[in-house]
């Protein structure tokens, strides 16, 4: 499960990664680091996220 997960186009995981690789070759050249820096931004954001709202889960579960 964790091997799918890593692979989310998620931009700080390695599925974000392989998505700026396939955006580079459509493109013809790299993605600019201000954009590849938003996008680890938001990724983190959603990352953090999608704990906070599966801790959550379980602890309400409990109750």
């Amino acid at each position: 499960m964790l091997g799918v997960m890593n692979l989310l186009p998620i931009p700080v995981l390695d599925g974000g990664h392989l998505l700026f690789m396939v955006f580079e070759l459509i493109k013809g050249s790299p993605v600019s680091e201000r954009i590849q820096l938003l996008g680890y931004k938001a990724g983190f954001t959603m990352l953090i996220g999608l704990m906070v709202f599966a801790t959550f889960n379980d602890l309400m579960r409990t109750f």
